[in-house]
């Protein structure tokens, strides 16, 4: 005869997988936390040499971005002014304006008049009496009528086609000083890839060598969760957040260098250029740059990380 139940008791009922696989990552996130502040140190030496390592290249990124702001914001620099004919009178160059502007190649087109050309010179002339009477001793006002246009494909193609007009005298367009500075920023940029490449590179060797010094301590705990049968997954998975923990500590105290170095350029940097009259800022890291940042430096420490691990795993089993 079967006894009944007894009123109150309670059947424990195993955990599911997903609950005990979430249960030991946030036990491994933990004790990872926990081993890093245990040796702030030795800690504090390999997130530092990975910050420096990471900050580099972002900073001469950086500066390149800022580089090609100042040089003109280099939609400037592909500016070109067409210098009309002097008897092309005001109405008429605002029709050829116009038609300029339905052209696919052209983005933009200014008509600067002879008057505005003329009020921009006495404004630029410092005011003194000598540049004065130098105007006024020409009499009627010689300038002609300017289109300044914005190019939207190849300007070399467009400046060409502006020459061949009946009612062109003079085309300005310095192509070779923006082919320069395009080669110069281009070089710029396969700078900044190579050395995050082999910045990187280092990053992850640091990180690497610092787990496997850890996976060297605690060796023999290692063994004893391999004889009882522990995967590679939940052996390796502690170590995988200690690099990822050290690769984001690392991005962060890198962004923080780099925010640093921008308050220290930033008041020298505006004084030079109001000296130029330029109101040109420096701009330092968007948002969304920090966060890509910090993401790809997680990612390096949980590669680094999961290499020297598997390796380790790896040599146990032979």
């Amino acid at each position: 005869m079967a006894k009944p139940a007894i009123s109150g008791a309670t059947v424990a009922r195993p955990r599911s997988r997903v609950a005990a696989w979430i249960e030991h990552h946030g036990d491994s996130l933990v004790a990872s936390l926990g081993r890093m502040l245990g040796k702030p140190w030795g800690t504090l030496l390999t997130v530092g040499v990975m910050a420096v390592a990471l900050a580099l290249p972002l900073g001469l990124a950086l500066v390149l971005d800022n580089a090609a702001r100042l040089g003109g914001n280099i939609e400037r620099a592909r500016e070109i002014a067409l210098f009309l004919k002097p008897e092309i009178a005001v109405e008429r160059a605002g029709t050829l304006a116009q038609t300029l502007r339905a052209r696919g190649d052209v983005a933009e087109v200014a008509l600067r008049t002879p008057d505005e050309g003329l009020a921009s010179l006495r404004g630029t002339g410092g005011g003194t009496d000598a540049y004065a009477d130098a105007l006024a001793a020409v009499g009627e006002n010689p300038l002609p009528s300017v289109l300044v246009l914005r190019p939207r494909g190849d300007e070399r193609v467009l400046a060409a086609a502006l020459a061949a007009l009946p009612e062109a005298d003079f085309v300005q367009h310095d192509a070779v000083w923006r082919d320069r500075l395009d080669r110069w920023l281009g070089f710029g940029e396969r700078v900044v890839w190579v050395l995050a490449a082999l910045l990187g590179l280092g990053a992850l060797l640091v990180v690497g060598n610092t787990v496997r010094l850890d996976i060297q301590s605690r060796r023999e705990e290692i063994a004893v969760l391999q004889s009882l049968g522990a995967t590679d997954g939940f052996i390796r998975r502690p170590f995988l957040y200690l690099g990822a923990g050290y690769g984001l500590a690392a991005g962060a105290l890198a962004l923080g260098l780099l925010t640093a170095a921008e308050f220290a350029l930033r008041q020298p940097l505006r004084a030079l250029a109001d000296s130029y009259g330029s109101g040109f800022a420096f701009a330092g890291v968007e948002p969304l740059h920090a966060l890509s940042v910090l993401v790809v430096a997680g990612a390096l420490g949980w590669l680094g990380a999961g290499v020297v691990t598997g390796h380790f795993l790896r040599q146990t089993k032979v």
